[in-house]
């Protein structure tokens, strides 16, 4: 007797509006990652650590309220806490083309706009991760996390490209819009989407019960040599983002002498493994189960990021999307076997300060990356920055590779 096949996803209706705002709204955040750098680039030609320093400005909120973060989400309703953060980018970066089109914008308003951004982006991805059990069951997490790293690479392969093509057609103030308007996509249709959850954090009584909840989460994850691990991998993948995302803006527009289209078109080009990679980790995992999973991407990875930091003008330019598409593969698969790993053995009283824990060990040092590249940049030159985002992006899975008893999980 045959098995009978797993339910589409799709088929649900929550569960289609729920990923629904989660492709459009990371649509728009993969053109702001385009238009936003090179908003201080072109348009208030800022300097290397000035950029850098916008960078931080938008990620140093995951190390001031990273943690507490996942206990506040805990005690509330996931929904209203995801609406409430659209609507609050979509009006911060709304601010950027009107003060463009009135002449006052200026690098502390980015700056402001980077802080609130990212203090909503915080709260947003903590609830975000916790609402998805509540949707799909826990039955189908690696296919719901399968789909919203789908989405994930989708925009990734069509945002930048889309956020070039506007800050030459429209200049990259006015090219912010788009990512405003999919942050109030994305909350009209969380708006529609029911669910049965129950906050999972106890009553507060004088805010006393805070430090202990968060420190639950952080004992549980201390105590899952897995996620441990997990972690150090994400903490260098995040801090090679940071050193990134300042730096191969200025390297690829200043020093190779890309246009703002094909330096969007180049990061477009380079998602195209991600989409595979959505597309292969539920499989990959299924059969080979989410230790080997996770272990066969890692080295995968490390092997396709290596060439990265012989990108240069002519030719070598190739390289780059070439080896970010094959390191997109792997690295999807690894974020998803984890993804789903994590939830499959978290309480769901505890979800909210998993994600939270987890987001505070992983994305931390992405605010370091962001100030170490604008430092470098500014003292040794944006290409040795460059070189550095490369190397440690290269070297950021080993944590995995040197523990291989992950291979053993199940």
């Amino acid at each position: 007797m045959t098995e009978a096949a797993p339910r589409s996803l799709w088929r649900v209706r929550h569960f289609r509006r729920y990923a629904g705002a989660d492709a459009i709204s990371k649509l728009g955040s993969e053109v702001s990652l385009v238009a936003l750098p090179l908003t201080a680039a072109l348009t208030l030609h800022a300097s290397p650590f000035e950029v850098g320093l916008l960078t931080a400005a938008e990620m140093v909120a995951f190390l001031l309220v990273g943690l507490p973060a996942g206990a506040w989400v805990d005690r509330m309703r996931r929904r209203p806490v995801l609406v409430a953060a659209d609507a609050v980018r979509a009006l911060a970066l709304l601010s950027v083309p009107a003060a463009a089109l009135l002449g006052v914008l200026g690098l502390p308003q980015m700056y402001a706009v980077a802080l609130v951004n990212g203090l909503c982006t915080v709260f947003f991805d903590v609830a975000h991760q916790s609402y998805l059990p509540s949707i799909v069951g826990r039955e189908d997490l690696a296919r719901g996390h399968g789909t919203l790293a789908a989405n994930q690479s989708l925009a990734q392969l069509a945002g930048p490209g889309i956020g070039g093509w506007l800050v030459q057609a429209l200049t990259a103030p006015i090219a912010v819009v788009a990512d405003a308007l999919s942050y109030a996509g994305s909350a009209l249709l969380l708006l529609g989407v029911r669910a049965d959850e129950k906050p999972g954090g106890r009553p507060v009584r004088g805010g006393g019960r805070l430090w202990p909840e968060i420190a639950e989460g952080l004992l549980f994850v201390a105590g899952q040599p897995v996620l441990r691990r997990v972690a150090a991998v994400g903490a260098l993948m995040m801090l090679s983002f940071g050193l990134w995302s300042a730096t191969v803006p200025l390297y690829l527009v200043r020093e190779v002498g890309a246009s703002p289209g094909t330096y969007g078109m180049l990061l477009s080009a380079g998602a195209v493994g991600g989409v595979a990679g959505a597309w292969l980790a539920p499989r990959v995992a299924a059969r080979l189960g989410t230790g080997r999973a996770m272990y066969a991407a890692a080295w995968a990875a490390t092997v396709c990021t290596a060439p990265l930091a012989l990108t240069a003008a002519g030719p070598r330019l190739l390289i780059l999307p070439v080896a970010l598409a094959a390191s997109g593969v792997a690295t999807t698969v690894f974020s998803v076997a984890q993804g789903a790993y994590r939830q499959s053995i978290c309480p769901p009283h505890l979800l909210g300060r998993l994600s939270a824990t987890m987001r505070f060990l992983m994305w931390g040092p992405m605010p370091l990356g962001g100030l170490l590249a604008g430092t470098l940049g500014q003292l040794a030159g944006v290409r040795v920055a460059f070189w550095a985002a490369c190397g440690v992006y290269t070297l950021a899975h080993l944590p995995v590779l040197l523990a291989p008893r992950i291979r053993e999980v199940a």
